[in-house]
């Protein structure tokens, strides 16, 4: 029987071709359970990586008697075996404690049962809080940026009429909450994120309502045990219409009343819209 004989280079390149292959047909892993079989050949191949790391730094090692620079220097090419072994080694190191993370991971995997259908999680439950309501020459300039541009930029622009909290407490005050966007035989309505644009061409009146989840109980609790923590260095904002954002030197002031509202518009709306007073 003729002996066998390995090479190491070819090896090597093999390995290497066949982890490239893994890279690319994993992207399109989409079935869970096909996982765990691949982290456990994973683990595999990672004992012997940091075994195969180990034995090429014995080899620098060992042969550094035959260890010269491009120069024939042979000092400055122990020196560089030398350094190449301590590399190898300290990655083999960090190998072995890759190797351990990833065995943990494989006992985890190895642990959950897939199901094919995905669990129905319940969304916190939430209403609709008016931010703004322009109606006749007020609504001109959104409802021509959402004829040109698109409900996105038309909310944007509105948006510039959230104040957060602020917005929120005025809302709940006034009682311009609402548990669906307010919607009349006429009116479009278009979602864009946690914002809604409700528009009525016919009467000519434009709204932006947000999303608001009202806090639970145990959340209020929790936020009153201490104050915030605070941060290190200045703050930076999504947008200048994230929740909490502060107010804009820029903006329209509010109604004489201190509400962002104006009641005797809403009340005309409701009234277009069928929903009584």
């Amino acid at each position: 029987m003729m002996p066998t004989f390995f090479d190491p280079t070819a090896d090597a390149a093999e390995a290497s071709e066949a982890l490239r292959g893994l890279a690319h047909a994993s992207r399109g892993l989409d079935q869970p359970a096909e996982m765990y079989g691949v982290i456990g050949d994973l683990s595999s191949g990672m004992r012997s990586l940091r075994q195969v790391l180990d034995q090429i730094a014995d080899v620098h090692e060992r042969k550094v008697a035959h260890a010269f620079n491009d120069d024939g220097n042979h000092e400055a090419g122990v020196r560089d075996a030398l350094a190449a072994a301590e590399e190898l080694r300290q990655a083999a190191n960090l190998v072995d404690r890759a190797y351990d993370r990833l065995a943990d991971g494989f006992i985890a995997a190895g642990k959950i049962a897939w199901h094919p259908d995905p669990a129905v999680e319940e969304a916190a439950p939430s209403r609709w809080v008016n931010v703004v309501f322009f109606q006749g020459d007020e609504a001109d300039r959104p409802l021509r940026i959402l004829g040109e541009l698109g409900h996105v930029d038309a909310v944007d622009y509105l948006a510039q009429w959230d104040y957060g909290d602020e917005t929120t407490q005025a809302a709940l005050e006034n009682g311009y909450v609402y548990d669906e966007p307010v919607e009349g035989t006429n009116d479009q309505v278009a979602i864009s994120g946690d914002y809604a644009l409700v528009v009525n061409p016919h009467i000519g009146y434009v709204s932006l309502l947000r999303r608001y989840t009202e806090p639970d109980t145990e959340a209020q609790e929790a936020a009153q045990t201490g104050p915030p923590p605070m941060r290190d260095g200045p703050e930076l904002l999504v947008s200048y219409s994230s929740p909490g954002a502060p107010k804009r030197t820029d903006l329209p002031a509010p109604k004489s009343d201190g509400s962002w509202f104006e009641p005797a518009k809403i009340a005309a709306v409701k009234q277009a819209r069928g929903l009584g007073l």
